[in-house]
């Protein structure tokens, strides 16, 4: 446990992508099994303990130390875990346990724990460490380690470690169970390459730059529309037991109890990527906004009524293999006509295909992209039409050409500490709209967009102009006018307001604009979609 508390640390004070690299490589190549493997499904996102509950951490602590000593503590750094890891007191007498606590036989004792059993092992093994080794314990024990690793980077920097392909290893990660055994020994030589044989297997999308200023000769490329819901690849693979079927989010995690009507609808053998999207409109077909989409997100149940009412269907982006056959290399081209063909043994009501752009030259496509403000248009791809299709960012062969961003003249109303290195900074504000009685309703809330001087200035107008306090939230004076930019506005029956903003951002502060002078409601539900 003392190897990997040192890594998160070094970790989370690292910013260069690089070191990041070099200090996971030299755990994985330095670690016995299996605590290296159990050390890469935390870092991915894999592991899972049912057993312990942040409910679970911040009863043990409130045990220990006075509730309200860690609820103002916990306010104060952002983090669950690393509070209970310094407020942890020191026993009298560490528990004696022959056993070393290492990573594995952490996983193993909690992942055979029941809820009711839970606390006192966890606070057991709590009682044998220190503060760092506690922090890697909680975080690792609750998922959401937060040090600046993504799943990505991690695959990377065991691929770099061992001399393999970062592809590879994606190819047969959601094939393989933690911790690992068969892969690190494929790694370090020892043992053969896995393969996803008849298991349905998560390959790495292919992405997209940007398309900035850029113009693109439409000879070279063709536009299709971006559609706005969430990025899936749909994997049916044959078997003894009749065939399976997966849906995986571009991050690679399985959706497929969240969309089982479009799960049973997808068992032609094969591989392709699309955007998973709900009708908005059951009787007419039509595409449902992203907040129609988002009610059956994360579910891993979904009602018969929610089934009727927000039916999902995939709309085809691409082709990856076309049934055992990998055509990722062919050129876009003659994907597409795979993909078409592919698509025509589809049931219609489940899958389409995402229409081709027609337009003469670049700037008669500026003027489609311009009135493009369908609920469901996110804005438009440009992909080269000799394209491979290659996982990860490829310069040269895909755009994205997003559909500019509206705005609004907002109030600030509440603000919120945030998490991580934001955790001293009240960072995270909510703001609102006037209603036509001169009410101010809250329209969203927003953390992106803005400099960490902009972030001072704002802490300094939250301390200095607070009305009310309600834990780590802050209710401010209504002076502060924010400039709000939003892909697309949608009515929403879960918000006082009505409406609900779709990635909202801050673009920039008014202090040159009074409050009074805001937006209102009502101008904001005329651009709703």
């Amino acid at each position: 446990m003392r190897a990997f508390a040192a890594l998160l640390d070094a970790l989370i004070y690292t910013r260069s992508r690089n070191a990041k690299l070099r200090l996971i490589g030299d755990y994985l190549r330095d670690t016995p099994d299996p605590d290296r493997g159990w050390a890469m499904a935390a870092l991915t996102g894999e592991l899972d303990l049912p057993g312990v509950k942040p409910a679970v951490i911040r009863a043990l602590i409130e045990s220990r130390v006075d509730p309200v000593l860690f609820r103002m503590s916990r306010d104060y750094v952002g983090d669950t875990a690393e509070t209970v890891a310094l407020l942890w007191p020191e026993p009298d007498t560490p528990p004696d346990d022959p056993v070393p606590l290492t990573v594995a036989t952490a996983v193993d004792r909690l992942a055979q724990l029941s809820r009711a059993d839970a606390p006192a092992v966890l606070a057991t093994m709590l009682d044998r460490l220190d503060a760092e080794e506690r922090f890697a314990l909680l975080k690792m024990a609750t998922g959401g380690l937060r040090v600046g690793v993504s799943s990505r980077l991690a695959k990377q920097a065991l691929a770099d470690t061992f001399a393999l392909d970062v592809e590879a290893v994606e190819e047969v990660w959601h094939g393989l169970e933690p911790p690992y055994p068969t892969l690190f020994a494929w790694a370090e030589g020892t043992g053969e390459q896995p393969t996803a044989a008849d298991t349905p297997v998560f390959r790495p999308f292919m992405l997209a730059h940007p398309l900035d200023d850029l113009r693109v000769d439409l000879s070279d490329y063709v536009a299709e529309w971006k559609w706005d819901g969430i990025r899936v690849q749909l994997v049916h693979v044959p078997n003894a037991d009749g065939g399976e079927t997966r849906l995986f989010s571009r991050t690679g995690d399985d959706v497929t109890r969240a969309f089982p009507d479009v799960a049973a609808a997808f068992a032609t053998h094969g591989v392709v990527d699309g955007e998973l999207m709900v009708r908005g409109d059951v009787q007419g077909g039509e595409a449902g906004s992203f907040n129609a989409l988002q009610q059956r997100l994360g579910r891993k149940v979904v009602s018969a009524k929610m089934l009727a009412e927000a039916p999902a269907f995939v709309r085809l982006y691409d082709i990856l293999f076309d049934g055992a056959e990998d055509v990722r290399a062919l050129p876009w081209t003659a994907r597409r006509e795979r993909l078409e063909a592919f698509a025509g043994r589809l049931d219609p009501e489940r899958f389409d295909l995402s229409r081709v752009v027609e337009a003469d030259d670049f700037t008669a496509l500026e003027g489609i992209r311009a009135g493009a403000r369908d609920a469901a248009i996110e804005g438009m791809m440009l992909k080269r039409r000799d394209s491979p299709y290659v996982g990860g960012r490829r310069a040269g062969l895909w755009y994205k050409w997003k559909r500019d961003p509206l705005t609004a003249d907002c109030v600030m109303m509440y603000a919120q500490r945030g998490n991580g290195r934001r955790s001293s900074w009240y960072s995270d504000y909510t703001f609102g709209c006037w209603t036509e009685d001169g009410e101010l309703l809250p329209v969203g809330k927003a953390y992106q967009g803005i400099t960490d001087q902009e972030i001072a200035q704002l802490d300094r107008f939250v301390r200095q102009h607070t009305l009310n306090r309600f834990g780590p939230v802050r209710e401010v004076e209504k002076t502060m006018v924010l400039e709000i930019a939003f892909d697309s506005i949608h009515e929403s029956k879960r918000h006082k307001s009505g409406v609900a903003m779709r990635f909202p951002r801050i673009a920039r502060i008014r202090t040159d604009k009074p409050a009074a002078e805001a937006d209102t409601l009502a101008a904001l539900r005329r651009l709703v979609t």
